[in-house]
């Protein structure tokens, strides 16, 4: 038994699942989250809970039960906390602002770069730091990859450090050339 899977997803009382078949919906404070499942895992709607349930023992089955129960635990969160994830710029002359819903990103090319990210994904600067960017919003999955969009445009390299970098990432530094005497 998946030890992922076989755990049930506690639902808090401010959110409404609708299962039908094998579309679920689930509408919390924050928004609204849908996903069409895999037809062999059953989902249960327990008093406060869900449950997945696989058929059998096969590999497949095996693989989807743990997957289906994280899915539905990550729209559960999801509608009712939102997700989150901070990346910081690192380097001389690296700013960053947002204009309305669009990231403006300056990373030393020889122009802008403009970010416009996926719908229910929101993008702001931190308060304190005007170099750490804040990407929020209900599904996990847009938001790590509005993140991974970002830090993608200039990759932190490893003599300085420099880049677009998640907040708390580390950076194997390289020692750069030994000067021959």
């Amino acid at each position: 038994m998946s030890r992922v899977g076989k755990q049930p997803i506690p639902c808090p009382s401010e959110v409404d699942v609708k299962l039908q078949g094998t579309h679920i919906e689930m509408k919390g404070p924050k928004g609204t989250l849908s996903r069409e499942l895999h037809p062999r895992m059953e989902i249960l709607q327990e008093e406060g809970a869900l449950r997945v349930e696989r058929p059998g023992e096969d590999r497949q089955d095996r693989a989807l039960h743990g997957l289906t129960r994280s899915l539905l635990a990550n729209m559960v969160q999801g509608v009712t906390d939102g997700f989150e994830k901070r990346l910081e710029l690192v380097g001389l002359g690296y700013r960053v602002a947002v204009q309305g819903e669009k990231l403006i990103l300056h990373l030393g090319y020889s122009h802008p770069i403009k970010y416009q990210p996926a719908e229910g994904v929101e993008i702001a600067l931190d308060e304190d730091n005007k170099n750490i960017i804040i990407v929020r919003g209900i599904d996990k999955e847009k938001v790590g990859q509005a993140a991974a969009d970002i830090r993608h445009f200039r990759k932190p390299e490893p003599y300085k450090g420099k880049g677009v970098r998640y907040v708390g990432e580390y950076i194997r530094r390289k020692a750069g050339k030994a000067a021959v005497k």
